[in-house]
C-alpha cells in the first residue's frame, strides 16, 4: 500500500521540487509538533521545571518556526497534500473519538442494574440450564485488584461478579482462565463457608507452582481435580456440576446507528465513517481470546 502511495504522488506530480515542497512541509510540521509534545513530556512526565519546558520550546520552536513559515508560500504548490492527508486521517480519528463518546454515553443511560437482573431470576418465564455462564466484560480497576470476585445475588442465584486485570503484553489462554476462575471461585466458598473475611489472593503462583511440578508442560488441554476437605457445601458441588457441563461466555455484539432526527453530518460521522471504522476492528471475543464454540453473542442496536 505504501509503494502504490508513492508512485501514485510521484506519477501525479511529476516534478521534484513539487514533492520536495510537499515533503518538505510535512517534515517540519512533524518536527514542530515533536517539540510541543516534548513541553508536556517535560512537564508533566519528567516532572521538570516549566521554565526549563518553556526554553526548550523556544530554542527549538523559533527555528522551526522559521522553517515552517518559509514552507507556507508553497502550499499551492505541492505542499497541500500533506495537509490534505492530515484532514483526512483527523476526520476518522474525530469521527471514532465522537461514535465512541455516544455508545458509552447511551450505555450508561440505558444501563441495567444489578437489582434489575437479580429479580429477573425467580421470574416464570426465566429457566436455568447448567453450565458456567460469564458475561464477559472490562472494567477499569485499580492495580491491586489482579483476580478479585465477589457475590452480586443471594446464594440461591448462584451469581457472582469476577473482575479480572490482564496487562497488554500478557498472553490469554482460555482454558487456563477457566482453570484460574474456577479455583478461585472454590477460594471464595470456602473463605465465606468458614466466615473470614475474603482477599484478593493471587492464584498465578499457585498456577506456575502446578505447571512446574507437572514437569513445565502447558500445551493441550488441561484437567484440574479439586480435592475438598470435608464435607462438601452444595454450591461447590454445584459449581462442580456447572464445571463439567461447560463454560459459555457471554458478550455483547453492538451496532451504533444515528437515530432519524439526527443530522446529516451526524448520520455521516456515525453511519459511515464510525461504522466503517469498526467493521476492520478486531472484535472483542478475538482479542481476548475466547473459543468460537463457547461464545454467545447478544446483539444490540445503538440509536445514538
Amino acid at each position: 500500500m505504501l509503494m502504490v502511495l508513492c508512485l501514485a504522488v510521484v506519477i501525479g506530480f511529476r516534478d521534484t521540487d513539487v514533492i520536495g515542497n510537499a515533503y518538505g512541509l510535512a517534515a517540519i510540521t512533524v518536527m514542530f509538533l515533536t517539540t510541543c509534545l516534548m513541553f508536556l513530556i517535560i512537564c508533566a512526565v519528567w516532572k521538570r521545571n516549566i521554565f526549563m519546558a518553556f526554553l526548550f520550546v523556544m530554542s527549538f520552536g523559533s527555528l522551526e518556526l522559521l522553517y515552517f513559515s518559509a514552507s507556507l508560500p508553497k502550499v499551492h504548490r505541492g505542499g497541500w497534500l500533506p495537509l490534505l492527508i492530515s484532514l483526512a486521517l483527523l476526520t476518522l480519528m474525530l469521527s471514532w473519538h465522537y461514535g465512541t463518546s455516544e455508545k458509552l454515553a447511551f450505555e450508561l443511560q440505558n444501563k441495567i442494574s444489578i437489582a434489575c437482573l437479580v429479580s429477573l431470576g425467580p421470574s416464570p418465564g426465566v429457566s436455568r440450564v447448567p453450565g458456567i455462564g460469564l458475561y464477559v466484560m472490562v472494567p477499569k480497576v485499580s492495580a491491586s485488584e489482579k483476580f478479585l470476585v465477589c457475590r452480586i445475588a443471594p446464594p440461591e442465584f448462584c451469581l457472582f461478579q469476577c473482575i479480572v486485570r490482564y496487562g497488554y503484553k500478557d498472553l490469554r489462554d482460555s482454558n487456563e482462565f477457566e482453570i484460574l476462575l474456577i479455583e478461585k471461585l472454590m477460594h471464595f466458598l470456602k473463605h465465606e463457608s468458614n466466615g473470614e473475611v475474603q482477599s484478593p489472593i493471587h492464584i498465578t503462583d499457585a498456577l506456575a507452582t502446578r505447571n512446574k511440578a507437572s514437569g513445565g508442560e502447558t500445551g493441550g488441554r488441561k484437567k484440574v481435580v479439586f480435592q475438598v476437605l470435608g464435607s462438601h457445601d452444595k454450591e461447590e458441588m454445584e459449581l462442580m456440576e456447572a464445571k463439567e457441563a461447560g463454560v459459555a461466555y457471554m458478550t455483547g455484539n453492538t451496532h451504533v446507528l444515528a437515530s432519524e432526527t439526527s443530522s446529516l453530518a451526524k448520520k455521516f460521522a456515525i453511519n459511515v465513517l464510525y461504522g466503517l471504522l469498526r467493521r476492520n476492528c478486531c472484535r472483542p471475543a478475538i482479542t481476548l481470546g475466547i473459543p468460537h464454540t463457547s461464545l454467545i453473542e447478544v446483539g444490540m442496536v445503538y440509536h445514538v
